[in-house]
């Protein structure tokens, strides 16, 4: 008799583009307790196509079957150098597997396609870490993410609040504003303006339009924007994503007019109320730098800083790459940019911003 067939274990580089692949990937995301946003298909081609970036989707293949994957950006910057990104644009990303001894294959796979595509770095948010491999290094002293439950309750939720928060949240909800939620053209043009400002002010180059508009539509009713507007202007804008009964608020920012109306904390509780209305019980806030403002406003609202690891491969005989905002290589970058006219940082800064992945 002939011996039965045994498909091999073999790394396969899937085509995103075949619907019948990007079916198979999003079934295996879906059924895969550790499994983000930014492991899907319709993440990882979205941001590929709203910043003219690669996307690249590793897998371990045994037959018709998925056993790991690593999703990857493929960004090309003539200022931030090449890297492969997982996940692109994401907080998080990385190796999904089903075994043990599956991530390190993926890991060398990555290295082989680097190296193929000229790309001397490699970054992975999250998911299973390297161990012992050449090249890379693991940090998880960096960022921290920050997640809780929802109350059961619009005053359940307020009351969770700590007390010198919750006054700023009562001092916005007092205030002359009103609160919209959508995906119109109104409500990405508001979200727009708002976080094009918002960045500037902090010194950082805005990302693509077509990079927000790119996401909004492949997760349809998994994305929305809240906009808070004052007088008929928008002031505090945030596009959310949704997961598995967690809310994700993204993209958000504010006008110089939001702090003194507290606008900013009005947002974040009226997208708390709305996320638990969707059927919501987490509410993400996202990772921070450590010893951050952005981190020490998390702690504030009673969410606790949860260290995330994070991973970075550098070629033999390559410089590491520097994209961190807060090295002293970018900080006089970052001081010029606060001061271009907004106009001009809006016109020129989705060029730089593409390579920040």
């Amino acid at each position: 008799m002939n011996a039965p067939f045994r498909y091999p274990t073999v790394p396969a580089l899937l085509d995103l583009a075949d619907p019948h692949e990007a079916a198979r990937i999003e079934l295996f995301v879906a059924g895969h307790g550790e499994a983000t946003p930014f492991h899907r298909p319709a993440w990882l081609t979205a941001v590929a196509r709203g910043s003219g970036n690669k996307a690249l989707m590793l897998t371990l293949e045994h037959g018709p079957d998925i056993l790991a994957l690593l999703p990857l950006l493929e960004v090309h910057s003539p200022l931030f150098g090449r890297v492969l990104v997982s996940s692109g644009f994401g907080v998080g990303g990385g190796v999904l597997t089903t075994g043990r001894g599956q991530a390190e294959t993926l890991f060398a796979f990555a290295e082989d396609q680097a190296l193929r595509r000229s790309c001397p770095t490699i970054e992975v948010r999250g998911g299973l870490m390297p161990s012992g491999r050449p090249g890379w290094k693991v940090r998880r002293d960096s960022h921290c993410g920050y997640v809780a439950d929802l109350a059961a309750s619009d005053e359940a939720q307020l009351t969770w609040v700590p007390r010198k928060q919750r006054a700023e949240v009562r001092k916005g909800l007092a205030a002359d504003l009103t609160v919209t939620t959508g995906t119109t053209s109104a409500d990405r043009e508001a979200h727009y303006a708002v976080y094009s400002e918002s960045v500037r002010n902090l010194g950082t180059p805005v990302f693509p339009r077509r990079l927000f508009a790119e996401v909004l539509n492949a997760f349809g009713q998994d994305a929305d924007i809240l906009t808070i507007w004052h007088q008929g202007k928008p002031v505090s804008s945030v596009l959310s994503l949704y997961h598995r009964g967690t809310v994700m608020p993204y993209w958000g920012g504010g006008t110089h007019a939001a702090r003194k109306l507290r606008a900013n904390d009005r947002m974040y509780f009226e997208l708390m109320l709305h996320a638990r209305r969707r059927g919501c019980t987490r509410f993400d806030f996202g990772r921070s730098k450590v010893n951050s403002g952005a981190g020490e406003f998390k702690k504030n609202w009673g969410f606790e800083a949860e260290p995330l690891g994070y991973a970075s491969w550098t070629a033999r005989g390559a410089e590491a790459r520097d994209a961190d905002p807060t090295s002293s290589r970018h900080t006089a970058r970052i001081a010029m940019w606060k001061k271009l006219p907004l106009p001009v940082a809006n016109l020129i800064g989705p060029w730089i911003a593409r390579g920040l992945a």
